[in-house]
């Protein structure tokens, strides 16, 4: 069975069709893999495959999926990273689980993350930190780390994740992955334990293009629970191209210039791409998006004020952590808040509170939406010239585990190259292209809104392209 471990999940699917590799089999290899998990990956996983889950005629062919523990799955622990979600199991499961499970891909376990979401290292989990497997000293990118690192070690064929600023892009640059974040509203949000719900999406984590395109597949369209969710125009291709012809790249200074910190060893892999991209027959040209630099003041905004009215609803009342005491009912929500949130959650409940009080919400909240439209017209200009837009993903490769959490700006930083895209609301691929002194960097292609179909196609031609083996992660 050790060869289903070099298997991609559209490579174990094709096995199962040929009747050369059975449903269960497959699960068991993983969930046996998944229990083994040495680097606090998971949060929690399955005994077994649900009945009927696995069936080899259905379009995911019964490949199991790992699933952030963002997503709510009935009668499975659904807890955002949180303590004060801790042990909590939903009466119902999340639009996407469901339609990844109806598609025969049944539910491996549950990944650990930055608590709600809020973090870039998968440090601030109340389940301690997720290890990166190409360097168990370092961190593997968050929020949605835990299933970044799942894929990359081999301990699930693929995953799903939410970015809301960088989510799933970032931890699969450092954990040389492909992640998708597909256009806002493309996948339904029911079911998703919200942050910030004009942000939050979900996407793939897979070891490759087609892996994606083939999860993704069985996410999108619109859902009657979720009046965000939009109706996909088309259907998601399967990429098959094979070079870049006429395809015109921008290259935008402000996420790339001197004052975007951009490692020298990053800069390095992301130049070598753009070669690449250019020997397929791709033209490059320099771009802007001048509102650029401002998304990081923006986000870490918007998405507090809007983390602060979501998570309102965790008040030791209805569900969740409660601590009780003969005391009065204000001295009950303060003591379980306390004792609940993270110092990460707390920090961007009191900026995101205090960026809507009386007084300051023009000021502050007011001006961080005008700059998102700034952004987004941005981006529109940009397209008129350019089909996608690429950047670095990530500024650095993965950073030493503790090196950033005492410095919270540092540590937003994180996410200066992979922000604008999700105030835009577009869709934004990290891919692997190569190595800085042994550790994974990312290559970020944009494309227009509901572009994914064409961001897939040149994605998967680069990566043909770079040729990039992360079975080193996997020993």
């Amino acid at each position: 069975m050790s060869d289903l471990l070099e298997l991609t999940a559209a490579g174990a699917a094709d096995r199962i069709r040929a009747r050369e590799l059975e449903p269960r089999d497959l699960f068991d290899f993983y969930r046996e893999r998944a229990a083994g998990d040495g680097l606090n990956a998971f949060t929690w996983v399955a005994d077994s495959a649900p009945e009927g889950s696995a069936e080899s005629g259905a379009p995911l062919a019964g490949v199991p999926v790992a699933v952030k523990d963002l997503f709510c799955t009935e009668g499975a622990p659904s807890q955002a990273g949180s303590r004060i979600l801790e042990g909590y199991r939903p009466p119902y499961t999340a639009t996407v689980v469901s339609k990844l499970a109806a598609a025969g891909a049944p539910l491996l376990g549950k990944t650990n993350q930055d608590e709600f979401a809020m973090g870039s290292s998968n440090e601030n989990s109340a389940f301690g930190p997720v290890l990166n497997p190409w360097d168990r000293g370092r961190v593997p990118g968050g929020s949605s780390g835990g299933s970044a690192a799942a894929v990359a070690a081999g301990l699930a064929p693929w995953a799903i994740g939410t970015d809301t600023g960088g989510s799933i892009r970032q931890p699969a640059a450092l954990c040389g992955l492909v992640g998708l974040k597909p256009t806002y509203g493309a996948c339904s949000r029911y079911g998703m334990i919200a942050f910030a719900s004009s942000l939050d999406q979900a996407g793939p984590l897979t070891r490759d293009v087609t892996d994606a395109a083939l999860l993704l597949r069985q996410m999108i369209g619109r859902d009657e629970f979720d009046a965000t969710s939009l109706d996909f125009p088309g259907q998601i291709a399967l990429p098959s191209a094979e070079d870049l012809n006429g395809v015109r790249l921008g290259v935008p200074e402000e996420l790339i210039g001197s004052e975007s910190g951009v490692e020298p060893g990053v800069r390095e892999r992301f130049e070598a791409t753009l070669k690449v991209a250019e020997q397929l027959g791709a033209s490059i040209e320099p771009c802007r998006l001048p509102h650029a630099p401002h998304a990081l003041s923006a986000y870490y905004l918007i998405a507090p004020a809007e983390a602060s009215a979501n998570l309102a609803r965790y008040d030791g009342v209805r569900y969740g952590l409660r601590v009780d005491g003969d005391v009065d009912l204000i001295t009950m929500y303060e003591r379980t808040r306390a004792v609940g949130f993270g110092e990460e959650v707390k920090r961007r409940i009191m900026l995101g509170t205090y960026a809507l009080s009386s007084g300051y919400y023009d000021a502050y909240y007011g001006t961080a939406q005008k700059v998102r439209t700034k952004i987004s017209e941005d981006f529109r200009t940009a397209f008129e010239r350019f089909d996608l837009i690429v950047t670095p993903t990530s500024p650095w490769t993965a950073f030493e585990l503790g090196s950033k959490t005492a410095d919270p700006l540092a540590m937003y930083l994180n996410d200066f190259c992979t922000v604008p895209m999700s105030l835009a609301g577009i869709p934004a691929v990290s891919i692997p292209c190569g190595l800085s002194d042994g550790l994974p960097v990312g290559f970020q292609l944009t494309a227009p809104a509901f572009g994914e179909s064409r961001l897939l196609d040149a994605a998967y031609a680069l990566e043909r392209a770079i040729g990039f083996d992360g079975s080193e992660a996997r020993r």
